[in-house]
């Protein structure tokens, strides 16, 4: 029987497998996730060292360890795990939410991953099932955002909660905790984070005002607007 393709949603295969990656392209890709996760911190959607970023360079996946302040990490802190989890780079201890990390690159074609405990979006998570409709950027994540259920941090009860969540979507909050998000590269991934947590803000802003209640869109007017981001941007 053939083998299954499945789409990654970034223009590769999922049954294809990366040529092991060079030192060099290493090193520049964990020169790019500390820049991003300090830019965590630096736009406020983390606090200490709360929230984790990845990577993934051919097979490996770069990762924040564990209880380390972004501003110290240094090129030495580099820090590596393969798909099925074992340390293959640097001494440092994995991000306690390594196998959030991993269900998503197992399961889908991300690239890039960014955990975090924004301040709108882990309240929004509080609330409700999944973000009302209240702009359309929602469909720059595949539509309605889902909330995964509870469940403890670095824990395979969470990754399948955030999994489920993330059913034909790019990002997801989890209740009482943050948000997750993914794409082909670590600004798209950040992008992400900081679309879904300005839509929590605004929703949050939006309904806090007594005696009245936010206008929503209609699923069929974001899909509208799905449909027109895929011309959206520069063409080469």
């Amino acid at each position: 029987m053939a083998e299954q393709r499945r789409d990654t949603g970034d223009g590769r295969d999922a049954g294809e497998r990366d040529a092991a990656p060079t030192r060099e392209a290493l090193e520049r890709a964990w020169d790019e996730l500390v820049a991003t996760a300090r830019r965590t911190a630096a736009d406020a959607l983390v606090v200490g060292t709360s929230g984790n970023v990845s990577v993934r360079v051919g097979d490996t996946v770069l990762v924040t360890p564990s209880g380390v302040p972004y501003d110290r990490l240094a090129p030495e802190d580099l820090c590596g795990v393969s798909l099925d989890g074992r340390q293959v780079l640097g001494s440092l201890v994995p991000t306690s939410e390594l196998p959030m990390h991993l269900a998503v690159y197992r399961a889908t074609g991300a690239r890039a991953i960014v955990h975090t405990h924004a301040v709108h979006a882990t309240a929004v998570s509080t609330l409700v099932t999944e973000l009302p409709l209240i702009h359309y950027m929602a469909a720059a994540l595949g539509g309605p955002v889902r909330v995964a259920p509870y469940a403890t941090y670095g824990t395979e009860k969470l990754a399948e909660n955030m999994l489920r969540a993330l059913r034909d979507r790019t990002a997801c909050l989890l209740q009482n905790h943050g948000t997750l998000t993914y794409g082909a590269s670590l600004l798209q991934a950040y992008d992400r984070t900081a679309q879904l947590e300005w839509m929590c803000r605004v929703w949050l802003t939006a309904s806090s005002l007594p005696g009245h209640t936010p206008t929503l869109l209609t699923r069929e007017q974001v899909n509208e607007v799905g449909e027109r981001l895929k011309e959206y941007g520069q063409r080469p």
